[in-house]
């Protein structure tokens, strides 16, 4: 079957339950960047997600003010974290700049910021797991009682191993269940890293595709529904929309991943769909809602 074909199956094949097609959603990982604005206003990116019944999102800025302009159109909606990023290439010289460290300081003190992320560290890109600016960064977040949102591209799980070992008091939302590794690398940590959660963004057909989660037609394959349902307190689904991505932040051109929402977030339903629906509802929503600290609290007696 040719790619083409194997897509539109993939397409044809996201049709929900009609309960799960309406349920609520939790998008942990939302952008809206310098290069996204220019095409998509903040109430375009709000009325996307209405659209698509997102009750809760998770927004990163870049830069980190951006996210403030979500966040202030329905506070009840947003939580915004503070990113570090101020142009597009910042993803690689973050940790190597003692300035972050002021500058996020200054953020969290606002209190308008509830989180630090999205942090990528990349093979060949990042310091030691005890470098000046890591170290504060997870030593701030943990102080503040917020997560650091953390994005890591290795082969191995072992470096985001050394740092939940490092930071036990820092709570993690590890994005795109490691980007590049297997099911059972994921379950490494998860197992060895009791502070680590993790979502689904950006495992969908189009994006980290060497190492899918789903079969052609969305459904989960065996070994990531086992992993699934195994640590279902600790997965969260989101769309990261971002497009293209080998063009991400060009000075040139904008990027239209907020026009591609549609089927980045209506992949994560069609396979949620399959799984128990109090397992589905879990990943959902509620796992995110307990994450980010965002359950109404139960009234006095």
């Amino acid at each position: 079957m040719t790619k083409a074909k194997l897509l539109l199956a993939l397409i044809v094949s996201m049709v929900t339950t009609p309960g799960s097609a309406t349920a609520p959603i939790a998008d942990v990982h939302i952008h809206y960047k310098w290069s996204q604005a220019d095409v998509t206003s903040p109430e375009q990116a709000l009325a996307i997600l209405e659209q698509h019944k997102v009750e809760f999102a998770v927004v990163i800025g870049t830069p980190a003010a951006l996210a403030l302009e979500l966040t202030d159109l329905k506070p009840e909606k947003f939580l915004a974290v503070w990113s570090p990023y101020r142009t597009g290439g910042d993803w690689s010289s973050w940790a190597y700049d003692p300035g972050v460290l002021k500058r996020a300081r200054a953020a969290l003190a606002k209190r308008r910021y509830q989180g630090i992320g999205e942090l990528h560290l990349i093979g060949g890109f990042s310091p030691k797991p005890q470098s000046e600016v890591i170290r504060g960064l997870f030593q701030l977040a943990a102080s503040h009682d917020v997560p650091i949102l953390l994005h890591t591209e290795f082969s191995q799980p072992d470096y985001l191993i050394q740092l939940c070992r490092e930071y036990p008091a820092t709570r993690v939302l590890w994005a795109h269940a490691g980007a590049l590794l297997r099911a059972d690398q994921v379950a490494k940590v998860l197992s060895d890293c009791p502070n680590v959660w993790t979502e689904l963004s950006a495992r969908d057909p189009w994006r980290f595709v060497n190492n899918p989660i789903t079969t052609a037609d969305g459904s989960l394959l065996p070994e990531w529904r086992t992993l699934i349902e195994r640590y279902q307190d600790r997965f969260m689904i989101g769309s990261d929309p971002v497009w293209p991505v080998d063009q991400m932040d060009s000075w040139d051109t904008a990027d239209t991943g907020w026009q591609e929402y549609a089927r980045f977030i209506e992949f994560h339903r069609h396979w949620l769909s399959t799984l128990e629906p109090a397992i589905a509802t879990k990943i959902r929503w509620e796992n995110a809602l307990d994450f980010f600290r965002r359950r109404p609290e139960a009234a006095p007696d």
